[in-house]
């Protein structure tokens, strides 16, 4: 039987399959409903008006193997969760996040996966630091950490045509974070990549609906009014576009010290860095 939950004016049934009275659901809905709350507060709604999250019981301690998926009445997510899985661990999980932001996006050609991947991995740790379940300091860390492998590699032929795991994921997470740099700083800071993905959702984009990129790209550059998006697309869509990562951090004042960030508050592009991860 599925649990009913109404987030962001979405309605989210947790599907505990199979159906186990011993399975803890308790922390399960509390997990649920921090991710939904966390896509929410990104994109100012919960981005499906239905979607079933599908618990597809494991042992152990531990969350793996989401896949988000269009559905005749809305959505599913499926996730595998392990019946041990502590509290501590649905607190710091990220893949559930991940998942709900793949339902903000219209489904585009296979051409384009990695805007649909690259988004969830860029927004995934962004939303959660703006309801406070993940503090600023550590997610820059991680992002900083991660971002050089979406860097383009000998042979590359741009986000369309290299089909690598570090380009699909962090590649488009790149573009994402390049993109909502150039955003805030076109509009002094007045919008951010999160205000033409929720244009998108607005216009109705969504993963039950088939767009082609160009139309989703345009239609988000229409509520920034800027057109940054469809610039960055036609510069890294082909060709490799090499992005000198120490001056973006140098310019958002993000300083790597060893495994962790010091943040600086003199830096160019401090208050656009504020801006995306509160802090």
């Amino acid at each position: 039987m599925a649990a009913p939950l109404e987030i962001g004016g979405g309605k989210i049934d947790v599907d505990f399959s199979p159906n186990d009275s011993d399975f803890p659901r308790a922390p399960v809905l509390e997990w649920v409903s921090t991710a939904a709350r966390a896509v929410t507060k990104y994109y100012g709604r919960y981005p499906v008006d239905h979607v079933v999250v599908r618990i597809q019981e494991i042992d152990g301690d531990r969350i793996n193997s989401g896949k988000t998926f269009a559905a005749y009445d809305g959505a599913v997510i499926t996730v595998d969760v392990g019946r041990a899985t502590t509290k501590a661990h649905f607190q710091r999980d990220w893949l559930l996040t991940h998942e709900m932001v793949h339902l903000a996006f219209p489904s585009v050609a296979e051409t384009h996966h990695w805007i649909e991947e690259g988004l969830a991995t860029y927004v995934e740790p962004i939303a959660r630091v703006r309801i406070g379940n993940l503090r600023a300091a550590p997610a820059w860390s991680d992002v900083v950490r991660d971002l050089p492998q979406g860097l383009p590699a000998a042979g590359d032929r741009g986000l369309d045509h290299t089909p690598t795991w570090g380009r699909t994921y962090w590649g488009g997470a790149l573009f994402c974070l390049l993109a909502d740099v150039e955003i805030r700083r076109r509009t002094k800071n007045a919008k951010g990549l999160e205000d033409a993905l929720r244009g998108i959702v607005q216009a109705g984009g969504s993963i039950s609906t088939d767009w082609n990129l160009e139309r989703a790209l345009n239609t988000g550059d229409k509520a920034t009014g800027v057109p940054v998006l469809q610039e960055l697309y036609a510069q890294m869509k082909d060709t490799p576009h090499p992005v000198d990562l120490y001056q973006l951090w140098k310019q958002l004042g993000i300083e790597r010290r060893g495994p962790t960030v010091v943040l600086h508050d003199d830096a160019p592009l401090a208050a656009v860095r504020k801006a995306i991860m509160p802090e």
